[in-house]
C-alpha cells in the first residue's frame, strides 16, 4: 500500500530502523501512520508492525528518531534507555474548519529496541504556534550547549528549538524566510555536522513542495554554521543548491545514532514526485526509497559542496563484474549481447574520456517496444541529463515526461558516471559524486538491453565495469509478495 517520507531513521544495536510515512489500507495518500522496518545493512530489510496508528491528536506526519542514552527524558532507566520518535501530528478535523492550529509536535518511546511504541501521557510536547505549516522535527543531542536540538518546518522557514529532556522545548532562532528556493512550502529539515579539511561545517537539508528544480518536489541543501542556538549559511541569500538534479529524490533525511567507529552520514530519500505520487501506474511497489548514500563535503570551483555516494553496503548483492573494454564510441554501441542484463538490475561505473566541447554521450537502456531513458552528458550545454521522454508508460501525468538537467563539466576532458539501475529506477552519481540525479521511469516491460551511445561526435570509453546487482527479496518471497 501507500508509502511516502522515510521517518525516524536511527541506528540501534545493530539494527538500522527506518520508519516511514505509511496508509495501510490504500494505494494513495490517506490517514498517515509510521509504518517499520529494520536493516543490519540497509539493504536486506525486515518489515515490522505499524509502529504509530493515528489518534485523537491526528494523523501521525513526519518526524524523526532519537537514542536517549542518558535517559534525560525519564523514559526509561540508565541501563534501558529509551529510543524516543518526535513527530507531527495533524488534525484533520481542524484543517477542514480552517483552523491554523492543527499541527503539534508529539512524542513516542519504546524500551524492547522499537518493537513496539507508546505514546506519551502529555502530548503534544510542542504545541502548535498558530502557523498551519508547523512540522516534521528533526532531532539531535548537541554537545556543545548540551541540549537536544529540534529542526522544524513553519511554512517558508525553519525554527530551532532546544531541550533539555525531549519533553519541554523553547524557541532557539529562525532561519531561511530570505535563503533558497520559495516556489513552496519547506519541509522535512535536518540539521548535522560534517568534517572538511579538518573543519567543521553544518548542513542543513531542507525539502520543499511545489518549487522544484523540475517542477513539483525537490531538495535543497544550505552549507554553515551551528553554534547551539543559530545556523548561519555560508552561500549568498539567493543562492540554492539542490541535493538531487533528478525528480524523484524527496524528503530525504540522515540515521541518527550511528556510532563514533563507523562516523558516517548515511541519507536515504522517498523516490517519488508529488505531481503524480498518486497516480503513478504500479499498485504492489507503491513508492520505494532511494539506495542509502553516504553524504560528504569537498572542495569544488564552486565552493564547498555536498558529494553523495551509494553505501558500501551494496558489496552484499553485487554478483560478478564484467570489465567493458576501452573503446571509441560514434553512435550506438550495443552491449546487451555482451553483458548479462536481462534481470534489469545493475551497478554501471564508466569513465569517459577525450570529450569535446560539442560531445553528447551517455547510456541507453531500452526494450522490445522501443522505449527507452537515457541518462548522459552534454559538453556544448555542460550539463547531465536523464531522458524518460521516451521510457514507457508516461500517460497518467503531463508532469512525467521529460528531460531532467543537471549542471557539470568535463574535468580535463574526462567525465566519469557511476549508475544504480533498478527495474524501474535509476540513480547516477556523476563525476565522484559531485551530481546526483534520481528519477524513476515505468516501461511496458523491463529494459533489457544497453548500449552506449555519442549522438554528435565520438568519445572515448576509458574504462568500464558492469555488475549485476541480485535482488534484496530473493528467497524471501513471502515478504516480495507483500
Amino acid at each position: 500500500m501507500w508509502m511516502n517520507d522515510p521517518n525516524g531513521m536511527v541506528y540501534y544495536d545493530g539494527e538500522y530502523h527506518l520508519f516511514y510515512q505509511h496508509y495501510p489500507d490504500s494505494t494513495v495518500w490517506g490517514p498517515m501512520h509510521w509504518g517499520h522496518a529494520v536493516s543490519k545493512d540497509m539493504i536486506h530489510w525486515e518489515h515490522l508492525p505499524i509502529a504509530l496508528y493515528p489518534d485523537s491528536l491526528g494523523y501521525i506526519f513526519s518526524g524523526s528518531a532519537v537514542v536517549d542514552q542518558q535517559n534525560t527524558s525519564g523514559l526509561g532507566t540508565a541501563g534501558n534507555p529509551p529510543m524516543v520518535t518526535i513527530f507531527t501530528y495533524h488534525l484533520m478535523e481542524g484543517e477542514k474548519a480552517g483552523r491554523n492550529d492543527y499541527q503539534t509536535q508529539g512524542l513516542a518511546y519504546s524500551l524492547d529496541k522499537g518493537r513496539t511504541w507508546k505514546k506519551y501521557e502529555r502530548n503534544p510536547v510542542l504545541p502548535s504556534s498558530g502557523i498551519k505549516d508547523f512540522r516534521d522535527p528533526k532531532v539531535f543531542w548537541h554537545d556543545g550547549s548540551r541540549q537536544w536540538i529540534m529542526t522544524l518546518a513553519v511554512t517558508d522557514h525553519v525554527e530551532l528549538y532546544g531541550s533539555k529532556d525531549l519533553k519541554s522545548w523553547s524557541k532557539l532562532s529562525e532561519f531561511g524566510k530570505t535563503y533558497g528556493a520559495h516556489g513552496g512550502v519547506w519541509e522535512c529539515p535536518d540539521l548535522f555536522s560534517l568534517t572538511i579539511e579538518g573543519q567543521q561545517k553544518w548542513v542543513l537539508l531542507l525539502s520543499i513542495n511545489p518549487g522544484g528544480l523540475h517542477g513539483g518536489s525537490a531538495t535543497q541543501y544550505f552549507v554553515g554554521h551551528f553554534d547551539g542556538k543559530q545556523f548561519t549559511s555560508d552561500n549568498p541569500p539567493k543562492t540554492t543548491l539542490w541535493l538531487d538534479y533528478g525528480k524523484d529524490n524527496y524528503a530525504g533525511v540522515t540515521w541518527s545514532n550511528i556510532p563514533a567507529s563507523d562516523g558516517r552520514r548515511l541519507f536515504l530519500g522517498w523516490m517519488s514526485n508529488w505531481q503524480y505520487a498518486n497516480v503513478v501506474p504500479t499498485k504492489e511497489w507503491r513508492s520505494a526509497m532511494t539506495i542509502p548514500r553516504e553524504l560528504s563535503l569537498a572542495r569544488t570551483q564552486a565552493g564547498i559542496r555536498l558529494m553523495q555516494q551509494p553505501v558500501k553496503e551494496l558489496s552484499g548483492i553485487r554478483a560478478a563484474s564484467n570489465e567493458i573494454p576501452a573503446q571509441s564510441v560514434n553512435g550506438l554501441v550495443d552491449l546487451s549481447g555482451k553483458l548479462p542484463f536481462e534481470r534489469s538490475m545493475a551497478e554501471l561505473v564508466l569513465e569517459f574520456d577525450s570529450v569535446g566541447a560539442g560531445a553528447d554521450f551517455g547510456v541507453e537502456l531500452s526494450n522490445s517496444k522501443s522505449q527507452r531513458i537515457r541518462i548522459g552528458f552534454d559538453a556544448a550545454k555542460k550539463n547531465f541529463y536523464i531522458d524518460r521522454s521516451q521510457s514507457g508508460n508516461n500517460d497518467f501525468s503531463k508532469e512525467f515526461a521529460g528531460i531532467h538537467t543537471a549542471p557539470g563539466s568535463a574535468m580535463n576532458g574526462t567525465v566519469k558516471m557511476h549508475l544504480i539501475i533498478d527495474v524501474a529506477s535509476v540513480e547516477l552519481f556523476a563525476n565522484g559524486g559531485e551530481v546526483a540525479m534520481t528519477d524513476i521511469f515505468f516501461p511496458d516491460e523491463p529494459y533489457r538491453q544497453i548500449k552506449l551511445y555519442a549522438a554528435k561526435s565520438a568519445v572515448r570509453l576509458k574504462s568500464g565495469t558492469f555488475t549485476p546487482l541480485q535482488s534484496i527479496w530473493s528467497g524471501n518471497a513471502a515478504t516480495a509478495a507483500k
